[in-house]
């Protein structure tokens, strides 16, 4: 891996983006149990907004397909139980 790649995996990208300040912890959480260290960054607005505000949700690089799989909604199938 060269010096390039490494930054590269420390960049940070959005995979998710949450209604307001709570949503992005629970999803923060959810990532962080699976050992993905994220952070979460008011997406409009300044202080006024609050904790009303739409949040994104950053992940390394490096983590993104983990986080977008353990993010992804499952439906289970009709034949399966509970579907």
């Amino acid at each position: 891996m060269t010096e390039h790649d490494s930054r590269q995996d420390q960049k940070l990208v959005i995979v998710a983006t949450a209604g307001n300040e709570a949503e992005a912890d629970v999803i923060r959480q959810r990532l962080e149990a699976a050992a993905i260290a994220a952070i979460t960054q008011r997406a409009i607005g300044g202080p006024e907004w609050g904790a009303s505000g739409s949040r994104y949700v950053y992940v390394r690089t490096a983590d993104e397909a983990r986080a977008r799989d353990i993010l992804a909604v499952r439906y289970p199938s009709p034949k399966e139980p509970g579907g």
